[in-house]
């Protein structure tokens, strides 16, 4: 009788996560069989359930209306770029706030938090007179240096290595290990997974990042890829969903094969910092 009971719940288990794997994924798929057909085979129904023959036609309309490949270009550029540097730049200062001690540690830390509380929009109009005064507006790098300063990630990453040993540390200052050392061949393999996991999250941030590139760049050869979609949506015009539809399976394409690879670091990464710190 208990065996049945289990037996069934398990079942009632699979088929509970199996109805939430159909719900969460269908929108996905939908939208790459919805990038291969043209506006009239987008609206029928019952729906398109697989691919059609447009996806060349919708990609070649798709560049016609603009350099679609050159601001795919730039969101990878920037995402990539923001990725390594806030992921290593998290990681020392998170290094620093969870195994040194200095003056003023706890209130830093503190402050810390409380920029994590503030919404992006209160120091746009302050960080966009700082670029324009720098001579930065409509440059890249205007999009990547700002947000640097991620307090999540130094969170995330101190969190995470207050689970390193401190034994081992010292065993490798008795070596003669400078401290920068102990970071680099110690600390960060130590915090792989999360390191990992953060990386994820911050390319995902900003791969989909939309309202400071659209104030801060102007010029379409510098765009990122979700500005140049805004662009295909606007007020007045005639919308040609298919083209849309394929430049947003471009822009999810690069988000759901980083996950796909990498999952089982962003699980480990998220459980340890959770479980540990």
């Amino acid at each position: 009788m208990k065996h049945s009971r289990r037996q069934k719940s398990n079942w009632f288990t699979y088929l509970l996560l199996a109805s939430g794997l159909v719900v969460s994924a269908y929108p996905f798929y939908w939208l790459f069989i919805a990038a291969t057909l043209n506006d009239s085979q987008i609206f029928q129904l019952p729906p398109h359930l697989w691919p059609g023959g447009g996806l060349v036609t919708n990609l070649s309309h798709l560049q016609e209306k603009g350099p679609v490949w050159t601001t795919f270009g730039n969101s990878l550029f920037v995402a990539v770029t923001f990725t390594v540097l806030t992921g290593y730049l998290s990681a020392l200062t998170g290094y620093a706030f969870a195994k040194f001690r200095f003056r003023y540690k706890e209130a830093l830390f503190f402050l810390i938090l409380v920029t994590m509380m503030l919404p992006q929009q209160v120091i746009m109009i302050p960080l966009f007179k700082m670029m324009t005064a720098l001579g930065w507006q409509n440059e890249l790098k205007a999009v990547i240096i700002p947000s640097l300063a991620n307090s999540f990630g130094v969170f995330f990453m101190r969190q995470n290595m207050m689970n390193v040993p401190a034994e081992l540390l010292e065993a490798a200052r008795i070596d003669g290990c400078s401290e920068l050392s102990i970071f680099h061949r110690i600390v960060l393999p130590t915090v792989y997974p999360a390191l990992a996991a953060l990386a994820i999250l911050s390319f995902i941030q900003q791969w989909g990042n939309f309202m400071w590139p659209l104030i801060i760049l102007q010029d379409q050869a510098k765009m990122t890829l979700p500005l140049f979609l805004s662009m295909l949506v606007q007020p007045g015009q005639v919308i040609q969903y298919g083209e849309v539809l394929a430049g947003a399976a471009i822009g999810v394409l690069p988000v759901f094969l980083i996950f796909l690879f990498f999952q089982k670091y962003f699980v480990s990464g998220i459980y340890g910092g959770a479980v540990k710190g």
